[in-house]
C-alpha cells in the first residue's frame, strides 16, 4: 500500500467514525429533547421542585426502558400532554425524580393545567422508584378487584411501576380519582 492510498484509508475511516458519533449523539439529544416542557411551565417545576428532573429512557433500568420503548416508541415515559380537564387547555402528566442512591429514588407524579397566563400545579402521587406515565382514552375502568368502577369523558393518566402497579387518575368535573388496575 502506497502513501496515498494509506492517507486516503485513514481520511475515510476517520469521517466513518465522525459520522458514526455524530449520529450517536444526536440520537442522544433527541431522546432528551422530547422530555422538554414548555418554558414558563419548566421554571415554575425547577422552582417548586429544585435538584428533580422529568424522567428519561436513560433513567429507566434496561428491562422497563424495553418495555415502555415497545408499547411507546421514543415518548418521553416521565412527560405527557394530555385533555384531562377536558377544556382543551394545555395540561402536562409529568414524572418528577430526584435523590442520589438509584435504588431509593424519589418519584412524585404532577399534573400541570395552564390557567390564563399562570400554571396550576397539583401532586397526584409520591413513591419510592422510578415509573413511566402515558394517557388511554377516555371510557371506563374498573380496579384490580372489580370493585369500583371509573367513567371518563377525558382522556386519563396511567402511571405505571412496571412488575408492580398500574394506577389511573381521571377527572370527574369536580375532582381527580384513581383507581389501582393492577398490584
Amino acid at each position: 500500500m502506497n502513501a496515498a492510498s494509506l492517507i486516503s484509508l485513514i481520511r475515510s475511516s476517520s469521517l466513518s467514525l465522525l459520522c458514526f458519533l455524530l449520529y450517536a449523539t444526536g440520537a442522544s439529544a433527541a431522546a432528551h429533547d422530547n422530555c422538554v416542557l414548555p418554558q414558563a411551565l419548566d421554571a415554575k417545576i425547577a422552582a417548586r421542585f429544585a435538584g428533580a428532573h422529568v424522567v428519561t429512557l436513560e433513567d429507566l433500568a434496561e428491562d422497563n426502558r424495553n418495555l415502555y420503548k415497545k408499547d411507546h416508541g421514543s415518548r418521553c415515559p416521565g412527560l405527557v400532554e394530555i385533555n384531562f380537564y377536558g377544556d382543551g387547555k394545555p395540561t402536562w402528566a409529568v414524572i418528577l425524580i430526584s435523590g442520589d442512591d438509584p435504588r431509593q429514588l424519589k418519584s412524585r407524579l404532577l399534573v400541570a393545567h395552564q390557567k390564563e397566563s399562570t400554571w396550576e400545579i397539583r401532586s397526584l402521587a409520591t413513591a419510592i422508584g422510578v415509573p413511566v406515565v402515558w394517557q388511554e382514552r377516555p371510557g371506563r375502568y374498573k380496579d384490580m378487584y372489580g370493585r369500583m368502577t371509573i367513567r371518563s369523558t377525558t382522556p386519563v393518566i396511567v402511571l405505571c411501576y412496571y412488575n408492580s402497579s398500574t394506577t389511573v387518575y381521571a377527572w370527574n368535573g369536580r375532582k381527580i380519582e384513581e383507581i389501582w388496575l393492577t398490584d
